[in-house]
Parts: C-alpha cells; structure tokens; sequence
C-alpha cells in the first residue's frame, strides 16, 4: 500500500514544480509573448481604418404607405442585377475588385431602403459613385413605374369625363352622374398622392470607425501572446521530459 501511495505521489506535480518549469523555460515564454505584442502592433498600424457609409432613399408611392413596387423587389433586384454590373464595371475600370461591399435594408413598415458600405476613407468617392449608381437605377425604374401608373390613372379620368358628358346629356342620371364625379375625385386624388423616389442621404460617412480599435488589437495580441507562450513553456518542458524517459527506457 505504501508503495502505491509513493508512485501517486511521485506522479503528482506541485506548484513548486510548475514554477520551477515555467522560470526553467521563460525564455520561450518571453519570445513568444515578445512575438505576439509586436505582429499585434504591426498588424494595428499597417491596417486601415474604416468608417461606415450609409445612403437612404425614399422609393415612389401611389398613396399612404402603398407603394409602385414592393422595397423587397427592389431590394432583389439591386442584389442580382444592379449592384453586380457595377462590380464588372470596376473591375474593367479599375482592374481589380471592388474594394467595399454594399449591403441593403427595409426598415419595417416603411418605404424606406438603406445602402450601407465600409470603406477606408481613400474610397470615399468610390463608395459614394456606386451609391449613386444604385440610386439612378432605382430612380429609373420606378419613374417608368410612376409614368405608366400615371398615364393609367389620366385615360381612367378621360374615360370618365366622357361618361359625364354622355349622362349629362341624358334624363334621369343625377344618381350616374355623382358616381362619376366621386370616382373621378378619387382617382384624382391617387394621381396627385403620386410620389417618386426621393435621396434622402447619400453616401454620409459615419462618426466613429467601424473597424477594432488598434488598442484593442494590441491588447489581444498580448493576451494571445501569455496564453501561447504559458503553453509553449509547458509543452516544451513535457517534450524533452519524454524524450529523456525514452532515452532511458532503451538504455
């Protein structure tokens, strides 16, 4: 029995044990912790920092909270189709990839549609110039939306007035005749509740950065740097302890 309590206690590693090790191997500690602090610091400075560009656009209605075409519509088409040739555009432009992405959003329950896009500030122009692209086609498409919504609503109110004309002329219509003075104020008051789509913002560069602050970076870089060189000192010490067992084993 003693003798098992013996082996127990000689597998058993204190914390005098554990510091020994570490200061036995603090130099490995010290370079990796030395490693990390200064890829951290380098890595903070070399990279760019980068601000949030946000456009907003109010799209066409045909009256209170009806809208010429659906925000998820428009949203889906500048995703496929508008925002991707505006990818090729640069990229024959430019020779290289556009250097931002440009994400899209419906607030709820509004006609509203958010651009956003983050970029250093040297691209400023560029994110403002795509932005400005998106919105044309937006403005393109629903003002042939609103001319054709429009040009319906005038050959309604035609048709209409030819009907007054008509029952004017006849007996017995003050009942037809008010059914078609109120459908045509109807229609009239669609036609003048028309509304294109209105920038609102354009390409409006946010306050704050966006990106990690560099002092975060370094502070993680640190703490990357302890636990990895904690680790490494340990692992180390237990290598070459099994290389020295294997060693005597086959003595």
């Amino acid at each position: 029995m003693n003798t098992t309590q013996n082996q127990r206690y000689d597998d058993e590693i204190s914390l005098i044990d554990l510091a020994a090790t570490f200061v036995k191997r603090r130099r490995i500690f010290y370079t990796v912790f030395l490693v990390c602090i200064l890829a951290g610091i380098a890595y903070a400075f070399v990279t760019e920092e980068t601000y949030q560009y946000t456009s907003l656009i109010q799209i066409a209605e045909k009256g209170s909270e009806k809208f010429l075409e659906p925000p998820a519509t428009t949203i889906a088409t500048l995703e496929s189709r508008w925002l991707p040739e505006q990818e090729v555009m640069y990229r024959s432009e430019n020779d290289a990839k556009l250097p931002f992405t440009t994400k899209f959003a419906n607030p709820e329950n509004t006609g509203l549609i958010r651009l956003t896009s983050e970029s250093s500030p040297k691209y400023a122009e560029d994110v403002k110039s795509v932005h400005q692209y998106l919105i044309e086609q937006v403005q393109q498409r629903h003002n042939g939306l609103l001319e054709r919504e429009k040009r319906s609503l005038e050959s309604r109110m035609r048709s209409i007035d030819q009907s007054i004309e008509v029952l004017k002329s006849g007996q017995d219509t003050g009942q037809a005749l008010a059914e078609a003075f109120d459908r045509k104020t109807r229609l009239q008051s669609d036609l003048e509740a028309l509304k294109s789509t209105e920038t609102l913002v354009l390409a409006r560069q946010s306050a704050d950065k966006t990106g990690p602050a560099r002092s975060l970076i370094v502070v993680l870089a640190a703490l990357l740097g302890l636990i990895g060189g904690v680790f490494l000192a340990f692992f180390t010490e237990f290598i070459i302890a099994v290389r020295s067992q294997l060693g005597a084993d086959i003595e």
